[in-house]
């Protein structure tokens, strides 16, 4: 009688340990889960670069005029770099068929003519780009945004057809996505929500520039505590870049520098500090793909980077070793080769090249050498009086040797060239 209590009473307990098992792994998974459902922030989390101005006077002038801060902006006379003068102002893709860009009383506009009868007016609603290389532009149709045809090709002070587009057709219909906003603004709010692509945008939230809280996190909350304790030196609630481990610093930058990158989070869910890979599916570092050519020098700043041997032998080289996102660099040829300086020491007997001491004053350019300017596959567009495409020329961020002439003149795989004006 015993003997069976026993095998009762421990028959019992066992289905109890079971059940208590399951149980503590029911809440173990949803604690994964949990820790898996990743916060967002919104519209109202941000507080928007001029509030940043009244403490960091210096930083937010010097901010203002880089490339970043330039990104994306209302389209007004100011902002758009194309003429609309008469004779300037127009782009043929055949004898009857062009756009004119016009100035009218309700703004800007692309317009379609065919046979010389307008088919089309679309309005220019933002600039996007900086205009270092160019400017596209996009327009609203209720609560989606499009690319129109027509973009500003700075190096050539001309209008061109928008890279990517066909060469001899108008397209109209190219949506401008969530994941295209996230790396040309600080933030958009998505009114229609993940999954649907192109999203609906709520017109009045939009953060137009690549601003402080881009690299920071969202300031609201910051900017609510330290007017609150003005006694409190140490930042709250606000991310400082520098503190950062190196692969969150180069996370930052990668977020739009790091290619084709496949996204598994809505977009605007990552921000500054967070980890990258928990909301992308991150491209591989492939050196031979690199060394090959076939990562363009534009848009994957990060995969170029990483394969490059000072990389691989520094402990600690991020972006921001050579860039300082604060100020307008562009074009400080002997302030980027310091950097390189920095590491080489241009006494030692390993420097002294036979192509090193041909060269006066090295230490004031390296980067033409070992970073060159080379042709965009991705920023290439078709100007009106060339039957060639004309690509930008970017510096490369794969430091290496290079021959002493590039070869620009490297065709495209659709066929057309590129050339170097």
């Amino acid at each position: 009688m015993i003997k069976r209590l026993n095998i009762k009473i421990n028959s019992t307990t066992k289905l109890i340990l079971l059940l208590v098992l399951v149980a503590i792994v029911f809440v173990k998974c949803m604690d994964n889960t949990a820790n898996k459902t990743i916060a967002t922030v919104g519209f109202n989390d941000f507080a928007g670069s001029e509030a940043c101005q009244s403490c960091h006077q210096d930083i937010f002038k010097t901010h203002t005029q880089t490339a970043h801060f330039l990104s994306l902006r209302k389209a007004t006379a100011e902002n758009i770099m194309g003429s609309f003068e008469t004779g300037k102002n127009e782009y043929f893709y055949q004898p009857n068929l062009k756009i004119v860009m016009e100035k009218r009383d309700s703004g800007f506009y692309q317009v379609v003519y065919f046979n010389g009868e307008e088919k089309k007016a679309m309005k220019i609603d933002m600039v996007i780009g900086s205009g270092t290389m160019g400017q596209s532009f996009l327009s609203w149709r209720k609560d989606k945004l499009f690319q129109l045809p027509i973009t500003f090709f700075t190096a050539a002070n001309q209008w061109s057809n928008s890279p990517g587009l066909p060469l001899n057709k108008v397209v109209i219909d190219k949506p401008v996505t969530s994941r295209c906003m996230e790396c040309h603004s600080t933030f958009a709010q998505s009114i229609s929500g993940p999954p649907l692509e192109p999203m609906d945008f709520d017109h009045q939230k939009i953060m137009y520039e690549i601003g402080c809280e881009k690299c920071h996190g969202a300031g609201q909350k910051h900017i609510v505590y330290q007017v609150q304790n003005p006694t409190v030196k140490t930042g709250k609630y606000i991310v400082n870049p520098a503190k950062l481990s190196r692969q969150q610093q180069l996370d930052a930058c990668a977020l739009c520098h790091g290619g084709n990158i496949k996204k598994t989070q809505p977009s605007f869910g990552f921000t500054a500090g967070k980890n990258l890979a928990d909301y992308f599916v991150i491209e591989k570092g492939n050196d031979e793909v690199v060394k090959n050519g076939n990562v363009d020098v534009h848009g994957n700043n990060y995969g170029l980077l990483i394969a490059s041997k000072c990389f691989k032998m520094s402990a600690d080289l991020t972006c921001n070793t050579c860039h300082n996102t604060h100020e307008n660099q562009r074009g400080k040829k002997e302030l980027f080769s310091q950097k390189c300086i920095n590491c080489h020491n241009t006494k030692a007997a390993d420097f002294k090249t036979p192509t090193h001491v041909q060269v006066n004053d090295i230490e004031k350019n390296c980067i033409d050498c070992h970073m060159p300017a080379q042709p965009s596959k991705s920023i290439a567009v078709k100007l009106q009086d060339e039957d060639v495409l004309r690509a930008s020329l970017i510096r490369t961020h794969f430091i290496s040797i290079y021959a002493t002439e590039n070869k620009i003149n490297k065709p495209l795989k659709n066929g057309k060239k590129l050339v170097k004006k």
